[in-house]
């Protein structure tokens, strides 16, 4: 089992410094961190501002990056995704990172943390997180809920990209901070925990990152920015380094909770007069003052706790404890990676997890799902934009994940679902499956099975036949089988405009995408639902697929699928729209059309997940039709240039041999079109021989 290559050059230099000068400019993006109110609180200290992020001139040849880099605020959340621009804005930053002779070393997220001493905090967010995206549903307002998709199509593009990326065994930060030390680079975050760790060249400030606004000085770029030192914040606050660990736990961060302890002090006490909305801040570290070492500040707060118990007192010290321990920094597990191309080791916590599975988790090619299942038993999901009265859409794609169940565990074991019943956050056991083909396979060799048997396991799990799949283009093969799943498995059923518009997007959607202007009706809540489903199934197929070692190849996301169009097609299909000239039908991607209309055909609903009423499937119409009802052509011809733009990616995966065979009443109305218009039936003809 080979994963694909290109992470990691597998040889790098160890980084070289060049030292740009970069100016500041104030910024009024607010991020989220672990210290609630912390960058605010400095944010509000001009006189701070101006002593710490003065101009300096700073190494900024590598900088070290946490998802997410980019504020994705102008584009639509609540229609299920626009990944094809937000890859684009991917693709424009990392330009500019590098016009700006800017290396990025990215840094992800891994598993979640084995200790679990987040457990309240990850909770409290995922409470959170399902409240706002039933405000998001119910209101059509924007309420920042990141589309299922975005990180995968986040780490999709920063390979196309070449860019250097780690996804990390477990948290992220340590990792960072102990990388960036030991490199001397500076790190890019918008985690209030890096405003705590000794970096010593300093926090880039995510929110104060102008990369919009680059500056061009001769033939030089600069991004115009900010730059922390915890070195004068501590000078400025007249406390001791050291401290520092001991502030953010005192303050609270994700893990301790004094207020959790009854044990909370009011810090805003010891603030001087005017301290508003940080005086609490401000009041702890004035209070810092006093002490030189952490455990004294430590037994000093718990005498302001009032009468506590000798069991409370080790309960509120083993927290405080617990919550300072996060800043003390490991040596760099990433380092050899990103300079050899070699993969760390697992911790001795990490026990089970198969040794080859290392390379391709922290190049980012396997989920870290996978590590949350073996050693936590339990699985969590993202949220969608939807009711809280609609079931959760993950239900549909369970009988996949049961089958990765079964493959990391075994039979007759179960895992723990995090996912939502109406507005509240359940834990669901749920048990592990298997297909006729998955006992022949054991974890610990699974890189070794034979592909035909892996390809095998997962189309038995999607249901669909390899034979059936010969016509379609391999980078569309997994989303087609994935479609045919979801058809027989969602509930409610699936529409047949839906159904059509969904093929559309993967048959034509580059030639679509820039033919419909956004949505501007409410949201439709049971399309809504029936796409989330169907993200769904294809989020858990693809997580399936990385576990058996890509049998499919894994299709470009952020051209496969886009929310807002679907939603404005199926729109279309159902209430029409003004006329309007449409780029002509391509013949590649009427064949295409019609090549996923078959496979779709021929799996039948299974008649287990069949409701009350039928649910045999009248045949589609073809592209042809479909098209004049979404957009009514008029007489004149369009450019050549829009139709070969539109078809280019199509002709490029297409096997026009295996396909040419295919009859659609498209043939003979192009043919009339053509006799209209001898120069461009010329050309066509030229351009069809180029092809064949």
């Amino acid at each position: 089992m080979v994963y694909p290559k290109g992470d990691n050059k597998g040889s790098i230099e160890a980084p070289s410094l060049s030292y740009k000068e970069l100016s500041y400019h104030s910024c009024s993006l607010e991020t989220s961190g672990s210290i609630p109110q912390l960058e605010n609180f400095l944010r509000g200290k001009e006189h701070l501002q101006s002593m710490c992020e003065k101009s300096f001139r700073i190494a900024v040849f590598n900088v070290f990056l946490v998802f997410p880099v980019i504020d994705c605020s102008g584009l639509d959340q609540n229609h299920g995704g626009e990944y094809a621009a937000f890859a684009a804005l991917i693709e424009r930053f990392v330009k500019v990172l590098r016009d700006c002779q800017i290396t990025p070393y990215i840094v992800l997220d891994g598993g979640s943390d084995i200790s679990e001493k987040k457990n309240e905090t990850v909770k409290k967010r995922a409470v959170d997180r399902i409240k706002r995206a039933h405000r998001a549903a119910k209101d059509g307002q924007r309420k920042d809920i990141l589309p299922t998709l975005v990180k995968l199509v986040f780490r999709q593009t920063l390979r196309r990209l070449d860019v250097q990326v780690a996804q990390c065994y477990g948290e992220t930060d340590p990792e960072i901070a102990a990388l960036a030390r030991e490199w001397q680079c500076p790190v890019l975050s918008g985690d209030s925990d890096f405003y705590i760790y000794d970096l010593p060249v300093g926090l880039l400030p995510l929110s104060d990152f102008q990369w919009e606004a680059v500056e061009r000085r001769g033939s030089n770029s600069y991004i115009s920015c900010k730059s922390y030192y915890t070195s004068s914040f501590c000078i400025y606050f007249k406390i001791q380094r050291q401290l520092l660990p001991a502030f953010a736990a005192l303050a609270g961060n994700d893990y301790v909770k004094p207020h959790r302890l009854q044990a909370g002090v009011s810090w805003n006490q010891f603030a001087p007069a005017g301290g508003g909305n940080t005086g609490r801040m401000e009041g702890l570290l004035c209070w810092l003052q006093n002490f030189q070492k952490p455990q004294e500040a430590f037994e000093a707060a718990l005498g302001l706790m009032g009468e506590l118990s000798g069991n409370k007192k080790a309960e509120v010290m083993k927290g405080l404890n617990l919550g300072m321990e996060e800043y003390q920094l490991p040596p760099s597990a990433l380092k050899k990676f990103f300079t050899h191309g070699i993969a760390p080791p697992f911790s001795t916590e990490v026990a089970g997890v198969p040794d080859w599975s290392r390379l391709p988790l922290i190049q980012a090619w396997l989920s870290p799902v996978i590590l949350d299942v073996l050693l936590l038993q339990r699985m969590s999901f993202s949220v969608f934009v939807d009711l809280a009265a609609a079931p959760s859409a993950h239900l549909t794609a369970r009988p996949l994940r049961q089958v990765m169940y079964g493959l990391l565990l075994g039979e007759g074991r179960e895992v723990i679902e995090r996912d939502r019943e109406g507005l509240q956050l359940r834990f669901i056991p749920v048990k592990t499956a298997s297909t006729a083909s998955s006992l022949q396979l054991s974890l610990q060799t699974l890189d070794k099975a034979d592909a035909s048997l892996r390809l095998k396991v997962l189309l038995e799990a999607l249901g669909v036949p390899e034979a059936s799949l010969a016509p379609v283009p391999p980078p569309l093969r997994l989303p087609v089988c994935v479609t045919c799943f979801w058809l027989q498995r969602a509930q409610p059923p699936a529409d047949e405009e839906v159904l059509k518009a969904l093929l559309l997007g993967l048959s034509s959607g580059d030639a679509f995408r820039g033919a419909l202007p956004p949505p501007r009706q409410k949201l439709d809540m049971q399309v809504s639902h029936s796409l989330n489903q169907w993200q769904s199934c294809l989020k858990s197929s693809l997580q399936l697929n990385q576990l058996l070692g890509l049998p499919l190849p894994e299709a470009p996301l952020s051209r496969l699928f886009e929310g807002t169009l679907v939603h404005q097609l199926v729109h279309r299909m159902r209430y029409g729209g003004k006329k309007r000239p449409f780029l002509k039908e391509d013949p590649c991607s009427v064949m295409l059309f019609e090549a996923i209309q078959a496979v779709v055909h021929q799996i039948p609903p299974q008649e287990s997940h069949r409701t009350g009423e039928d649910r045999q499937r009248q045949p589609l119409d073809d592209l042809t039709s479909t098209l004049q009802q979404l957009f009514p052509l008029e007489e004149e011809e369009e450019e050549e240039e829009e139709e070969a733009s539109s078809s280019g990616w199509v002709q490029e995966n297409l096997r026009l041999s295996e396909l040419l065979s295919v009859k659609t009443r498209f043939r003979a109305k192009h043919r009339k079109n053509r006799s209209k218009n001898p120069e461009l039936a010329r050309k066509e003809e030229r351009r069809d021989r180029d092809l064949l």
